[in-house]
């Protein structure tokens, strides 16, 4: 089957092909912020174009209960939550962590650590507000380390979050010696988290996987819009075995995800990246990540 979905991909007419990808990065309703769709009807419009699944995150609420739901009400394609670390479920929160890891269905899958409430994002955005810490003096705090070590023991996938570079790759490092084998740089290349292709690659060398997003590739991302051709230059020199590309869709006033993806796909294919590498970084990885194959 896969060889027949190379060649779709590969003719002209059909650079937006998205039978089987697997998006990592899905925001929806119920939410707290304005958001362009729910969380049914873009799993609706996923499993229309033939998407493998989709991974509901919300940086204020646990998802797994959502993401069971729509599982039971959508049918032909799979839906996966987690939690994000941040302010509202008690910051760096074992007990969070914990529950996650027993929610009825096996749907909540990832435990992304701090993003608008992360320390490196409140200082980036110069706001004089509470935040959560990760590190501090260089060093994984005690309550991070608790939570890597469940995490391991309940074979949870860890996200990065909004941390810094340097806290990135702690992180990568101690979750690796935690047996935390599925990992991910979140939006890798966008503000806050701006990592360097030096370290973008020692992070692919730990093991983890940096994720690109859509996203940036938008006017909506300000200054941090960036372009197809960056992008290329970027995966192809990390290499496209430690990349996954995700949409970060959902915000009102942005093109909602199944529409996002088939402009991304065509752009980058565009810009030099080839349908095996698409292949690469929108299915077979971000399946591995969910622990799917």
């Amino acid at each position: 089957m896969r060889p027949i979905l190379l060649l779709v991909l590969s003719a002209p007419l059909c650079l937006a092909q998205l039978q089987g990808i697997v998006d990592l990065h899905v925001h929806s309703d119920p939410d707290s912020v304005p958001r362009s769709i729910d969380a049914l009807e873009a799993a609706r419009l996923a499993r229309a174009e033939g998407m493998r699944a989709v991974l509901l995150k919300n940086h204020f609420a646990p998802t797994a209960q959502l993401a069971y739901l729509v599982s039971r009400s959508v049918e032909g394609i799979q839906a996966f939550g987690g939690v994000v670390l941040n302010r509202p479920v008690g910051g760096i929160n074992p007990a969070a962590v914990e529950q996650l890891a027993k929610f009825k269905g096996g749907h909540g899958k990832v435990v992304w650590m701090p993003t608008f409430d992360a320390e490196n994002q409140v200082r980036f955005s110069n706001e004089k507000r509470p935040f959560v810490a990760v590190s501090r003096n260089g060093v994984l705090l005690p309550e991070v380390l608790e939570v890597l070590s469940i995490m391991g023991r309940e074979k949870l996938a860890l996200a990065t979050g909004h941390s810094s570079p340097a806290e990135n790759l702690m992180l990568i490092r101690q979750a690796r010696k935690a047996g935390i084998t599925r990992i991910i740089v979140t939006h890798a290349t966008l503000a806050p988290v701006s990592m360097p292709v030096a370290q973008q690659k020692e992070a692919a060398g730990l093991g983890a996987w940096l994720e690109f997003v859509y996203n940036r590739l938008l006017p909506s991302a300000g200054a941090e819009q960036t372009t197809f051709a960056d992008y290329a230059q970027a995966i192809h020199a990390v290499g496209a075995a430690h990349c996954i590309l995700s949409s970060d869709l959902g915000q009102a006033g942005n093109p909602v995800h199944t529409v996002g993806w088939k402009a991304y796909l065509e752009g980058l294919l565009k810009a030099g990246v080839t349908p095996a590498e698409i292949d690469l970084m929108t299915r077979r990885n971000p399946a591995r990540f969910l622990g799917l194959e």
